[in-house]
């Protein structure tokens, strides 16, 4: 019998493989027109098949997470020479060993959190800035860590430029949050450290969630929902295997 867990690996197992398969068509860009979706966006077929098939096809039921992923333009976070690629479902390498998330991992940890438009989330780990938007496209207040400068800087302009003014990128070292604007309605982890962070639990509201990877570098991970019900105790499910980039500290960066 099928637990969610075996689900989960088996459907992280075949889109990693899908990633070795040859890339689809290439595609004429086209640029975002701010948050509620591009204008005269010649990618809207291609992502409206990704959230048929890679996203409600893979079991996300949440028409918030549904209706983001729709409108939200992911080809405008991915790399040129992956352009042709943007609407696949599977990850993309950004440079300095990052990648922005496989669209269905992206819809999962976002329904995961449980989060409501209006609401405030803290994410570590901006990469593109893909996630960020998605977030943003739900309707929430972002703020968004990214340790690496050149990553953090890319993703502002892209925010910016797309018009996602309720998403705030600061460069520093996740793993101490954002102490300044906590509590948080959610937390969401996009790199695997191999143990939770003590600072993102103690800025987690009472009664929220986060979702993060953990696990040790090179391998896969579990990905954890993790929900704080009370100032000291948390319970924590499996959301199931996952292999996500290790989390990078400050010693870490050159």
């Amino acid at each position: 019998m099928f637990t969610r867990h075996t689900t989960l690996f088996l459907i992280l197992w075949t889109t990693l493989l899908a990633g070795c398969a040859p890339a689809p068509a290439a595609l004429t860009p086209s640029s975002a027109n701010g948050v509620g979706g591009p204008s005269g966006d010649s990618f809207q077929e291609e992502r409206e098949r990704m959230v048929r098939q890679g996203v409600i096809g893979y079991g996300i039921e949440s028409d918030l997470v549904i209706d983001a992923m729709r409108t939200t333009p992911r080809h405008e976070f991915v790399p040129d020479e992956y352009l042709d690629q943007s609407y696949a479902n599977h990850p993309l390498p950004i440079g300095f060993g990052q990648t922005i998330s496989q669209p269905y991992i992206v819809a999962l940890m976002s329904q995961e959190l449980g989060v409501s438009p209006g609401e405030k989330v803290l994410e570590i780990g901006t990469g593109s800035g893909y996630q960020a938007a998605v977030l943003a496209e739900m309707g929430m207040e972002v703020y968004s860590i990214e340790i690496i400068e050149p990553l953090a800087e890319r993703a502002r302009e892209s925010l910016d430029d797309l018009g996602y003014d309720q998403v705030s990128v600061r460069n520093a070292d996740g793993y101490f949050g954002w102490p300044e604007q906590a509590p948080f309605d959610g937390i969401l982890v996009t790199a695997a450290p191999d143990h939770v962070p003590q600072p993102l639990l103690e800025q987690l509201k009472v009664g929220a969630v986060m979702v993060i990877p953990v696990g040790p570098v090179g391998g896969y991970q579990e990905l954890w929902r993790i929900t704080r019900i009370s100032e000291e105790e948390v319970q924590s499910e499996s959301l199931g295997g996952v292999r996500f980039v290790p989390f990078t500290r400050a010693e870490d960066v050159d």
